[in-house]
């Protein structure tokens, strides 16, 4: 294996696939970095947990919290312990003190930011992906000679969906899933105004799909990496979203009952999304490593419960909510129908 396949020496990462030539579908040969707090991470350990491949994909974990400064230096840093944060780990093959750390024993000159999710080759020494987008593509298919049948044959795109996958995803991440961080991350009012709009309009066009489709996924009966992306989305948004980021023109659990719905049906019912949610890592992420947003880190006790209880088994009984704000109504109507 040469040294060159891992080493791109650029900011735009890695984008290796597993089966390749380059990277053979070994249950022995890979290692995931991840953050409990990150929705990007939290797509890959989703699938992770969801295929069977926590035995095939050990996992190294970095703390929620510090980060460093706006430019991500020294970026996301390892525990000294394993107690010394709960949930968070060692770096389990290297143990380095900070995830940049790995990234420059992959490409020294590596000039992007420090990111979780990275998927690592220990055979190699090097990096395979770091793309969540792309990990959420093919790695529910890249050891499927390896794991139970029972998970194998799940299909998170499968043929007769992906029109309607592809549809939805590409607005679905623009508005929502970075949406969100755009509207948090606004430096005035005016950039505020114009960014936490579509964050709504996607919310509330989604309610309405999710009705229309009559759950419990977002397609209906079948779970599509859809489900993944809105996952990570929307069981941080009360959370987190709705205060620090000032997304707070309406929340999930009391303006969208289809959603909120939808989102207690994935944490109670699906064991992967629980699995992989741990809300001290969240929210102690958002409101103690982004300084510029909360300067005194100081983390609310609410909302309380994290999650509710009880999924509604009927949804026709549901009441299809959404904000009615004049600006988002007029840019829920400029998304494309499904």
């Amino acid at each position: 294996m040469t040294a060159s396949i891992h080493t791109p020496a650029t900011a735009d990462g890695w984008h290796g696939q597993i089966p390749s030539a380059a990277f053979p579908a070994s249950p022995t040969r890979y290692h995931l970095y991840i953050g409990l707090f990150c929705p990007f991470a939290h797509r890959v350990n989703f699938v992770r947990h969801l295929k069977g491949l926590t035995k095939i994909l050990p996992v190294s974990i970095v703390r929620p919290y510090p980060k460093g400064d706006l430019k991500g230096w020294p970026g996301w840093k390892f525990p000294a312990t394993e107690d010394e944060y709960a949930g968070a780990t060692v770096d389990r093959l290297y143990g380095s003190e900070y995830l940049h750390q790995v990234y420059f024993r992959a490409d020294p000159e590596y000039k992007g930011r420090y990111s979780v999710p990275l998927l690592w080759d220990v055979e190699a020494g090097g990096a395979v992906c770091n793309e969540s987008l792309e990990l959420l593509r093919w790695l529910p298919h890249a050891f499927k000679e390896h794991v139970p049948a029972a998970v194998a044959d799940i299909d998170l795109y499968p043929t007769h969906l992906r029109a309607k996958i592809d549809a939805i995803s590409p607005w679905m991440q623009a508005d929502m899933n970075r949406g969100v961080y755009k509207a948090g991350f606004a430096d005035s009012q005016e950039e505020y105004d114009k960014n936490v709009v579509p964050v709504f309009g996607a919310l509330n066009r989604l309610e309405k799909i999710v009705a229309a489709n009559g759950g419990p996924f977002v397609l209906g009966t079948e779970m599509t990496e859809l489900d993944v992306l809105l996952y990570a989305t929307l069981i941080r948004f009360d959370v987190v979203y709705v205060q620090h980021f000032k997304c707070n023109l309406g929340t999930i659990r009391h303006d969208y009952p289809v959603l909120h719905n939808w989102l207690k049906g994935m944490y109670w019912d699906v064991e992967a999304a629980r699995a992989t949610t741990d809300f001290r890592h969240i929210k102690e992420n958002y409101t103690k490593s982004h300084w510029q947003v909360n300067p005194k880190a100081i983390t609310p006790l609410g909302p309380f419960p994290d999650i509710e209880e009880g999924v509604e088994r009927d949804w026709s009984v549901l009441r299809v909510g959404g904000v009615r704000h004049p600006a988002v109504v007029e840019y829920e109507a400029g998304i494309a129908d499904v």
